[in-house]
């Protein structure tokens, strides 16, 4: 939809009106047969049509292109009044600043920025009203560190709040407790297998070397018995020697 164009000083070009709403054009774009249309009233037009609303000629979403320069630049320098005029509002700008202005207007009505609260006030409004909100909130003034809000006064119990929160407090340091235990018993496991298949490894490597001791002792004894019998033989050759 465009901009509605009673809010408008002096008068406008035809050309500037948008061919379906009939209004101001607002973020405009233009047919190959060069009629204007408001970008949200044309998308919606071609959602159930396929041609132009003023000439039928056919048209497609591809088609569309930005206003003219020339026109663009007459639309931007039109003059209007802010949409909070009705609340107050005297302002009249161009329509190229009338958003910026609207985004500041001191008569804008806005929303309470207090959670729960309804009311909407304008924006120059808002310190006054935030001050008496029933939805305002504050820090208990019994010093029980909570805040609390306006609405709440007459609920508020600082001891039973802060059993509450010491009871929260208990059993999320219960929980963490629980996982620290948990946690340190599964390392320990892992641990315990790590070593149980380290002593694995180690019992393995012992018996092999055992098992390479008494090869090489058995090998020492056939040594030894060799030698023997080699001196043996030495021994009567020597005798043999002697006696011829």
């Amino acid at each position: 939809m465009g901009y509605d164009i009673d809010r408008f000083v002096g008068y406008v070009n035809e050309g500037l009106l948008c061919s379906i709403c009939r209004d101001v054009l607002e973020d405009p774009l233009q047919a190959p047969c060069e009629h204007a249309f408001c970008t949200a009233c044309i998308h919606g037009w071609l959602v159930h049509h396929s041609n132009c609303p003023e000439d039928r000629q056919m048209i497609d979403v591809s088609l569309l292109r930005p206003l003219y320069r020339y026109m663009k630049n007459d639309l931007n320098r039109l003059q209007l009044h802010c949409k909070n005029r009705e609340y107050g509002c005297e302002m009249v700008c161009s329509l190229e600043s009338i958003d910026r202005h609207e985004r500041e207007c001191e008569y804008s009505q806005i929303p309470c920025s207090n959670a729960g609260c309804s009311v909407h006030i304008e924006r120059r409004n808002l310190d006054r009203h935030l001050a008496v909100c029933e939805y305002r909130s504050r820090e208990c003034p019994n010093g029980c560190g909570y805040t609390i809000l306006s609405a709440e006064d007459a609920q508020h119990n600082c001891v039973a709040e802060l059993r509450t929160e010491l009871e929260l407090l208990r059993s999320e340091m219960i929980c963490r407790v629980e996982e620290a235990k948990h946690e340190m018993e599964s390392r320990l496991d892992s641990q315990r297998r790590h070593m149980v298949q380290k002593e694995s490894v180690l019992q393995n490597e012992i018996e092999e070397l055992k098992s390479q001791m008494s090869r090489m002792m058995s090998d020492v004894r056939s040594l030894m018995a060799a030698e023997r019998q080699h001196r043996q033989e030495l021994e009567q050759a020597e005798l043999e020697k002697r006696e011829l």
